[in-house]
């Protein structure tokens, strides 16, 4: 388990994370769209989360989103490298509904982030494209190399929250234990 406190003039986070967990989490952004979609996260990628942020949202979400993902981002880079043992790759498509979103993972310990899910506006009082600066936030503190494509979709409800479950599916895949690879790379680490 890794734990991060995190104080800035923007937001104060305290984290605890675990990637050996069962999705069980308390999550406590003060931003209920974003609440649901972390609860997502963990849910659908086994990972236990306990996470408090308390931002300046009288200014907007914005800073507590990316501060959230740049914090979940460090520990998740804590609990994954050295890679050794697991299948690093993973690609899953989740749908919900008529909404369709794809995301392709490399536990590479290279970030990259490929994100063309074009949505913009309100979800409740979230702005749907901050979920594109959480990806990019958790993507560049974890070293994790991700492609998350929207292939269809017109709810923005729908088509945001197949991204936060097409994310976590395709973590868990990734993290899925297999002994027989060792270090997954021909490098000889990650």
């Amino acid at each position: 388990m890794t734990k991060i406190d995190r104080k800035t003039k923007e937001t104060d986070i305290v984290l605890s994370l675990d990637i050996e967990g069962k999705g069980v989490c308390e999550i406590d952004t003060s931003i209920g769209f974003f609440d649901h979609m972390l609860e997502a996260l963990c849910k659908h990628s086994l990972i236990d989360m306990k996470l408090k942020c308390r931002g300046d949202l009288h200014v907007d979400f914005h800073h507590s989103v990316e501060d959230v993902g740049i914090v979940i981002g460090q520990a998740l880079k804590q609990e994954i490298y050295p890679v050794d043992g697991v299948e690093r790759f993973a690609d899953v498509t989740i749908v919900m509904d008529e909404a369709s979103v794809k995301c392709s993972m490399d536990l590479s310990n290279r970030a990259f982030l490929y994100y063309e899910v074009p949505v913009f506006g309100k979800i409740g009082e979230f702005d749907a494209e901050l979920a594109e600066e959480f990806f990019r936030a958790l993507v560049v503190n974890s070293s994790i190399n991700a492609h998350i494509v929207k292939e269809r979709g017109s709810n923005k409800h729908h088509i945001v929250e197949a991204t936060f479950k097409s994310f976590a599916v395709a973590l868990r895949r990734a993290l899925a234990k297999n002994n027989r690879i060792g270090i997954p790379s021909t490098k000889g680490i990650l």
